[in-house]
Formats: C-alpha cells, sequence, structure tokens
C-alpha cells in the first residue's frame, strides 16, 4: 500500500536546501515595508507637520503681534516656550506628535503588519513557503517598531532643522524654570524622545495584537486607536481614584521629569515598566493565538 500523503503542511518533510534562518529577514521585510505608500506618508508627516506650525506663526493672523496667537509667547509653559529656539520647538513638537499623531503611527504600523497580509491573501503563502509562524511574527513586530522609531525620530530632527532655521539655535529653556547648555540640551531631548517612543510600544502592542485577531488593516489599527481613546478619557476622570493608575495615560507625560534642573527618574521608571509589561502581554497573547489560528487567507 503507498504511504498516505500528510495532510498538514506541518507535517510535511522539510527539504533538505531548507534554512528556517534565512526566511523573511527582517531586512527583507523592512525593504517590502519601506516601499509602501502609508510607510512614505508617515514619513513625510513627521516633516509637514513643523513645517504647518511655523507657517501658522510666521503668517498667521497673530503673526504680527510675535506671539503667535500664545505660541511661542515667552510664557514658563511648554507652548509659550516654543520658540525660544530649535530644542524646545522639537520639544513642543513631540508634545504635540506623542498625543495623538505618533499613537496611530505606532498603532498602524504595528496594526497593519499581520492583518495586510491576509487582505491581501499572501499570509498562506509565505507560511507555505514555508516560514515559521513565529519568525513571521517577530519580522513583522520588529519592523514595525523600528518604522516607528524612525518616524519618531524624522520628526524630532525635521523639528529641530525646521526650528533652528526660524526661531535659532537657543539651547533649551525648561518650562520648570531650568535652563541648559547645548550638550545637556541633546541629552534631555534623547530623553523625551526615548522615553516617548517606549510609551508607544502600548499602542504598537496593541495593534499587533488586533491585527493577529482580524484580516481587515483599518479594523485593526481603528481598534487599538479607539481603545487607547477610551483608555486616555477613562484616566481624565478623577473620580476613578487609584483605578487610573492602572490606565496608559497615567504615565504618557512622565517624561516632564526630565526637564528639571535634574532628571526625576522614577515616575518614568515606572512608565517604562508598566510600558514593557503591557506590550509584553499583547505580544504573548497575539503569538499563542497566531499559533492555532487557521489561516484561509
Amino acid at each position: 500500500m503507498s504511504e498516505s500523503m500528510p495532510t498538514d503542511l506541518a507535517e510535511a518533510p522539510t527539504p533538505s536546501f531548507y534554512d528556517r534562518g534565512k526566511t523573511l529577514t527582517v531586512r527583507v521585510e523592512f525593504v517590502r515595508q519601506l516601499r509602501r505608500r502609508r510607510t512614505i506618508i508617515a514619513f513625510a508627516v513627521g516633516v509637514v507637520l513643523p513645517l504647518i506650525v511655523v507657517a501658522a506663526v510666521k503668517l498667521g493672523p497673530s503673526s504680527s503681534s510675535g506671539n503667535g496667537g500664545g505660541f511661542g509667547g515667552g510664557e514658563l509653559d511648554l507652548v509659550g516656550l516654543a520658540t525660544a529656539g530649535a530644542w524646545n520647538f522639537s520639544l513642543t513638537m513631540l508634545f504635540f506628535g506623542a498625543g495623538f499623531l505618533l499613537t496611530i503611527i505606532a498603532a498602524m504600523f504595528l496594526g497593519d503588519s499581520v492583518a495586510s497580509e491576509a487582505s491581501w491573501s499572501t499570509l498562506r503563502y509565505l507560511l507555505a513557503a514555508p516560514v515559521p509562524r513565529r519568525r513571521l511574527l517577530r519580522a513583522k513586530a520588529l519592523v514595525g517598531l523600528l518604522l516607528t522609531a524612525i518616524t519618531l525620530l524624522i520628526l524630532v530632527g525635521a523639528s529641530w532643522i525646521i526650528g533652528a532655521l526660524a526661531f535659532g539655535t537657543t539651547p533649551l529653556v525648561s518650562p520648570l524654570g531650568a535652563s541648559f547648555d547645548v550638550t545637556e540640551s541633546w541629552v534631555r531631548l534623547a530623553i523625551v524622545a526615548g522615553y516617548i517612543m517606549i510609551v508607544l510600544l502600548i499602542p504598537a502592542g496593541l495593534g499587533f495584537l488586533m491585527s493577529v485577531l482580524t484580516d481587515v488593516p483599518l479594523g485593526a489599527v481603528g481598534a487599538a486607536v479607539v481603545i487607547i481613546i477610551v483608555l486616555n478619557i477613562l484616566d481624565a476622570i478623577e473620580a476613578l481614584g487609584s483605578v487610573r493608575n492602572f490606565l496608559p495615560g497615567e504615565y504618557a507625560n512622565a517624561w516632564v521629569g526630565a526637564l528639571g534642573s535634574s532628571v526625576d527618574w522614577e515616575t518614568m521608571a515606572k512608565g517604562t515598566a508598566y510600558s514593557l509589561v503591557l506590550f509584553g502581554i499583547f505580544v504573548l497573547i497575539a503569538t499563542l493565538r497566531f499559533d492555532r489560528k487557521d489561516i484561509t487567507s
């Protein structure tokens, strides 16, 4: 009697030339995603946002009064000091972007990762290549995080260059009353940007989980963003008391501790631990779910 054929791809014999270490490398996936239109648009937004803000300040109705309608008016707050120099302008752009724009971008890069392959009906062909499931998830997650970090760096770099051209290169003046030299200004800006990237792990991880649960990319991204918005609304309700300590919004602005005369690491350490744990939980659930998921598209 002839031997029956395996009914599951996982039971099929592995070709002698097959090396799982060379399937869907991070470099290959990065190049694939880098060529996509949504990646180019996300990078462009990092440059367009500071340009729009500078144009509004310089050319807007309040530009002749020199205070930008409160923006860069000199008040001792983050927005009031926005036009004090390139570092202050970059810090303000991070403040503007972290609240919503970067959250959407992080959710998009991770939420679109697996679901897009399913929507294109290419996911089953990738797994039949054969690409191990966990290797595919690892490549998708790493590339999504890398693209998010690049977008953040583009926003910081473009804001600094545009701010330097528009407002000069005066070192950072903190809304907490401290002032820094050039070297310390870079250090404080790097700390703020690094912490914001860590906080973005939460919408990124949530988007990644949604990407595994659904085959609709827009649905995965939208669900992640809506959940984050709802959690932020709950965080604003003071009646919830200590419950708010377990919500992401409680640690979102802990980077303000980097603007004092000395860096306050305590709250940022709590926010870092919270973000890493939550991201790990999301990725773990996504991995376990994907291990058992029937791939039909």
